[in-house]
């Protein structure tokens, strides 16, 4: 008789049943340790296993090659640790902006970082998945966290809203997601990748039934990367939630929700390339044109910042639409540098107060350049690397992504892309003029913890150093997608 968990099965989930693990833990810490900080330790603690979990995990996959598990449900490849990775490291960056945060917002509970795990291990079994149940269940493990976690302010009007918006536009693309895996499911008897890949390959590409199923499923994941037209949930949920969980959303969520997208399209329908290239080729174009435009006229920073993480989805999908390694090398060396520029931007915004309360205008950066040097420059080198601009980590995921748009003979998308580039780096220098230009009528204290301090630092000197120095960043992050994904 077959055991119904291996050893194997184990092995496999040994990430998420560590983040789990410890996310009970941390719900008693702040009573057993009677400190309200002890949480975000238990919970960086959980991220050190976590990420030897991984490590043994990446040498295995070294050395044995990919392995399936639970009835080939879950995999472990070098997709699935590279995501791992990200995962990981954008939650150590959360914590670690959070316990100040949320001490000064006077929301420093245990449950907070406990959730931050839960999310997280809903975002390692997206990338381990290889079952569209199993896939299913991991993206509602992480939104359901992060319905939580965005009102988690329970006196902040905004932050109430926001969660309600997130839940209820979540819920109904959730219902898009699963009516198209449905049919999937149809199409092939089956919810393995695999096995949905041969029965797709097996049909008539044009047939109503397969174009149905990707078109469900596309609007379900599309929600998730917030790209046009289901982006409306973005700004609303990135302005009113916490400045940490917009910042993990906006790295973590989509890094998970990108990485489910790639799984569905490169596997179950890669076959159907010449359906799905067009549809993902139109909403890049319509994401990048809306998400660039309206960033223009916005003066609340996580507002301005929603918007431009709308345009960078587009520029992301445009990798898929190339089609090709380098497209795909674009996608991954994009993911791994947003990392970096993303939350070092928020950490800094985390650490603006003005009268006990967050501040969060552009206005509130004024004079940052007189008030600490230091940080104005470490804003400089992220904000030119959301731009594009070389030598910024920022620039190599674009040229990538724009060299596989050449390749695949895309001109047009690339040379609008090109274009909206212009657009960023102005709404991008709205912000550098504040902080060297302007002098602020009152700008905002800006007083960041340890924690915030080292997020901000690590991130503006891993985005200068991929910037300098990209080979060794480049092939770890092209490496494990395209050997998992070839």
């Amino acid at each position: 008789m077959t055991p119904l968990f291996t050893a194997a099965d184990f092995f496999t989930l040994k990430p998420a049943i560590a983040l789990c693990s410890v996310g009970c833990i941390v719900l008693f810490a702040e009573w057993a340790f009677r400190s309200r900080g002890a949480a975000a330790w238990v919970a960086l603690f959980g991220e050190l296993l976590t990420a030897y979990a991984l490590w043994v995990h990446s040498a295995d996959v070294a050395a044995n090659g990919p392995r399936f598990a639970l009835s080939n449900s879950m995999t472990i490849d070098g997709f699935s640790v590279f995501f791992g990775y990200i995962f990981v490291v954008s939650a150590i960056l959360a914590i670690i902006i959070s316990a100040r945060y949320m001490e000064d917002e006077k929301s420093n509970r245990s449950e907070f970082y406990a959730l931050m795990l839960f999310a997280q291990a809903g975002m390692t079994v997206m990338a381990q998945g290889y079952d569209l149940v199993t896939l299913f269940i991991g993206l509602e493990l992480m939104a359901l966290s992060f319905y939580v976690m965005v009102g988690f302010l329970r006196d902040e009007l905004r932050s109430n809203e926001a969660a309600m918006k997130y839940l209820i536009l979540g819920a109904l693309s959730s219902g898009f997601l699963a009516y198209g895996f449905s049919i999937l499911y149809g199409i092939s008897g089956s919810t393995n990748l695999s096995e949905i890949a041969d029965a797709v390959a097996s049909r008539d590409l044009h047939d109503p039934i397969l174009i149905l199923a990707m078109v469900t499923t596309s609007v379900g994941l599309f929600f998730k990367i917030s790209v046009v037209p289901f982006h409306m949930w973005a700004p609303d949920v990135y302005e009113g939630a916490p400045t940490p969980v917009t910042a993990y959303i906006s790295v973590a969520s989509k890094a998970a929700s990108f990485a489910l997208l790639m799984r569905i399209f490169l596997v179950p329908l890669v076959s159907a390339q010449e359906v799905w290239i067009p549809l993902l080729g139109g909403v890049a174009l319509a994401t990048m044109t809306l998400g660039n435009i309206a960033a223009i006229t916005q003066n609340n920073l996580k507002r301005l910042l929603a918007y431009s993480s709308i345009s960078h989805a587009g520029y992301i999908l445009l990798g898929l639409v190339a089609g090709n390694e380098t497209g795909l090398k674009g996608v991954s060396v994009y993911i791994l540098v947003y990392m970096f520029m993303n939350f070092g931007v928020f950490a800094l915004i985390a650490a603006m107060r003005r009268d006990g309360h967050a501040a969060e205008d552009i206005d509130d950066l004024g004079g940052l350049m007189g008030r600490h040097p230091g940080y104005a420059i470490l804003m400089l080198i992220l904000l030119l690397s959301l731009a594009g601009i070389p030598p910024t980590a920022g620039f190599y995921g674009k040229y990538f992504i724009f060299l596989g748009l050449l390749q695949a003979g895309q001109y047009f998308l690339a040379i609008v892309a090109a274009l909206y580039v212009a657009v960023a780096t102005y709404y991008y220098f709205r912000i550098i003029r504040a902080i060297f230009l302007s002098d602020g009528l009152e700008p905002a204290t800006i007083a960041p913890g340890l924690g915030t301090k080292l997020a901000l630092v690590a991130s503006g000197v891993f985005t200068l150093v991929i910037g300098l120095y990209p080979e060794p960043f480049i092939n770890m992050a092209t490496n494990s997608i395209l050997l998992a994904l070839r």
